[in-house]
């Protein structure tokens, strides 16, 4: 079986390198509309799915995956900062606060679509206008959904997580190998 990446993601492609699932990285020429659902699992679900479908240079009988991860915050969905300002603003508003990482998650296996999600629970620290400074001063913020990256800096502000770390950082790993095995059991 190969296994295709349809994701610029370096993080999506590093989590699968971390836990031994070989696969190659391809594009995906799927243009992510510019309309916000009502449902952001929805949402997810569709991008995934677009992604995947969408995916260029993929032999016949390969497994494609593709994934798509939101930040949601008081019933308003976060995706990555267009601007410094828009990077501020996210920062601030997850301050001391709760929010929802979403990633939906689409493999396709000989025609068939099997899509799904899986939401984590992120509890954030109350942040000094100075951090938010200094961070964004890294630029770390600029790629990510929420404006943050929990594999990085952004760290530092997690007190707590109900649910998949991996799904956070972008793919959650350990149910993509389970839907794995039981695709190929």
């Amino acid at each position: 079986m190969s296994l295709y990446l349809a994701s610029a993601s370096p993080r999506r492609h590093e989590l699968l390198d971390q836990v031994g699932i070989n696969h190659i990285v391809v594009d995906s020429t799927y243009k992510e509309p510019n309309t916000l659902h009502v449902n952001p699992v929805k949402m997810v679900e569709e991008q995934a799915l677009g992604k995947a479908k969408h995916a260029v240079g993929v032999p016949a009988g390969a497994v494609v995956l593709g994934a798509d991860t939101i930040v949601v915050h008081n019933g308003r969905v976060l995706g990555k900062p267009h601007t410094i300002e828009e990077a501020r603003q996210m920062l601030h508003s997850l301050s001391n606060s709760v929010h929802s990482v979403i990633t939906g998650v689409a493999l396709l296996v000989n025609g068939e679509e099997h899509v799904f999600h899986n939401e984590t629970l992120v509890y954030f620290k109350k942040l000094s206008v100075n951090e938010i400074e200094s961070y964004i001063d890294t630029k770390e913020p600029m790629d990510k959904a929420g404006a943050y990256g929990i594999q990085g800096k952004g760290a530092l502000w997690v007190s707590k997580i109900e649910g998949s770390y991996t799904n956070v950082v972008g793919l959650p790993v350990e149910r993509v190998y389970d839907v794995l095995l039981s695709i190929f059991k």
